[in-house]
Formats: structure tokens, sequence, C-alpha cells
């Protein structure tokens, strides 16, 4: 059986729907024959501590890179094939296509028998730009088996490669573990901490960037709240949005029906979910359809 060596820039404890889809893809695979090349999330002292402390209780090996970027820079790809010959991997999966799909040749050399490379919504933009439209092209040509989320992201990413790759496409969609996401999750522990127990709840749970949306649910709370004047709008989640958002719940003047939690921590994720009685992300296309979102899992995970 294949081993395979996963090269990616997003796995946890960094936070993010992209790091959760491949965490929980490789829980599920055989973790004797699994080996995860990532960056590191923060080169602070907490961030290095929090890294090594979720990478001892993994079950598979994770060898982490010093930079918080993986690029496909020489260095990086030396590592790369070093892993992959040191570990005894036939299989490569770029956890993100772009760019270090364009690893793949080197890799290849190096033994690897069987290359996927998952793509998710920032490969739909690459694929709007001429140069990075080149890029992807390549990307394709060189690795067996290109993933999409969705008709959405394959149609845009398929006008970018050779028709044989475009038929090598494969869904490969997130999954979420339903013992861990469901109704009886802590919701209730939750409400009861913020104070909102007997208040209609409306959840939000993502990273906090113009591209989920926030901002549309705080400008219809007013609307909101002339229908249910106890309603809260729950926002769990950090980014570098936090601050704009909190502007704008202050200028709208329902600051005091907006909460917002910060980051939480993964395990306390699903509590959070159950926390709401209404799911809502709003998200948007931005930069003329070169930033979208793939397939937000927050929306599985929620319902």
């Amino acid at each position: 059986m294949h081993k395979t060596l996963i090269v990616t820039n997003d796995f946890p404890p960094r936070p993010g729907g992209i790091q959760a889809f491949l965490h929980n893809m490789a829980l599920r695979l055989d973790p004797g024959r699994l080996v995860v090349y990532a960056s590191t999330w923060k080169r602070s002292r907490e961030g290095v501590e929090a890294t090594a402390a979720f990478d001892a209780e993994q079950p598979f090996t994770v060898v982490r890179d010093r930079t918080t970027m993986l690029l496909p820079t020489p260095a990086v790809t030396r590592r790369a094939t070093r892993l992959l010959r040191e570990h005894g991997c036939t299989s490569v999966w770029f956890g993100a296509a772009a760019p270090l799909g364009l690893m793949a040749p080197a890799l290849r050399r190096a033994g690897a028998e069987r290359i996927v490379a998952t793509t998710h919504g920032h490969e739909a933009g690459w694929a709007q730009l001429p140069a990075a439209r080149q890029l992807l092209r390549r990307i394709g040509e060189s690795t067996d088996t290109i993933t999409y989320l969705g008709a959405y992201t394959r149609e845009r990413i398929a006008r970018a490669l050779t028709p044989g790759a475009a038929a090598r496409m494969v869904q490969l969609p997130p999954g979420v573990d339903e013992k861990t996401f469901h109704p009886g999750s802590g919701g209730d522990e939750v409400r009861a901490r913020l104070g909102l127990t007997d208040r209609p709840v409306v959840v939000c749970v993502s990273r906090l960037v113009p591209r989920k949306g926030q901002d549309t649910l705080i400008r219809a709370m007013p609307a909101v709240l002339a229908a249910e004047p106890d309603a809260v709008l729950l926002i769990v989640g950090g980014g570098p949005y936090e601050n704009e958002l909190r502007r704008l719940a202050r200028d709208t003047g329902v600051a005091a029906s907006v909460r917002f939690t910060g980051s939480v921590p993964w395990s306390e994720l699903p509590a959070h979910y159950g926390a709401g009685d209404v799911f809502a992300m709003p998200c948007r296309t931005r930069r003329g359809g070169l930033d979208v979102e793939g397939l937000g899992i927050v929306y599985l995970e929620a319902s």
C-alpha cells in the first residue's frame, strides 16, 4: 500500500476551513502510512508551543517547516523530496494545489508514483488571472488528479486546465464528523455562560474577514430587533476585520445586541454552533471574482 506525504500550508492549529478539512481527512487515513509536512502557525512563543502541543497529539508524523508560509522554493522542494525518500512515501497530496503543486515534477523525480492536488476557493481566483492561470495549468499537467469542491469551483478551475487534466478532476468535498457536531454538543452551557439563555441567538462562526459577510449581519440587526427585540448576534472567531465590525456595530446602534467571542479552541466550536437558534454567514465574492468562497465547511458543521 502507498504511504502518503501531505504537503500543506493549511493545517491546525492554524484556524480555518481548509485546515479542518485536511485534518479530518488525515485522521481517517492509516496513521502508519501518513506523514504531514506543514508550515508553522506562528513564530511567537505561544504559537510555537500551541503547534508543538497539537502535533504531539496526532497519531501520525507531523514535520514542521520553520517558515509560517510554505512556498515552492528550492529549499522547501528539497526538504519535501527528502521527507518523501526518508519515510518511503510513494504518494503525495498537496493540501492546496496552488502554489505548492508546482513542486510536483521534483517529487515525481524523487519517486512519487501518485500525486493529488486539492483545490479550494483561491484556485478559482487563480484561474481568472493570466499568469496564475498558466501556473495552475502546469499544476494540472504535473499531477495525476486535481480535486474540486463542487460544480461552481470545478467550472472555473477547469477552464485553466488542459482538456486532459480537466477530465481527470475528481470531486472531494469536505466532510464533518456527526459525532462531534451534533445538537447536544454543549450549546446550552455556552448560552448560560454568555447570559443568553432566554434570548433568540443568531450565530456566525468564521474567521473575521470581509468575504465572510459579518458586516451584512450587523447591518441587518436593526430590522431583526424590530421583530425580535431580545435577539442577539453571536459572532464567533477572530481575525483582522474585528475592529471594523465592532465599530460598525456601534455606528449602527446595535452594539448591545452583538457579542464577539474572539477565537475559540476547535474543541469548543460544536458548543458555539449549538448556542445559536439560527446559523448565518452571508459570504460574498470579492475583487472581481478573485476572492471566492469555494464551499464553507462551517455550513456543514452548523447543519
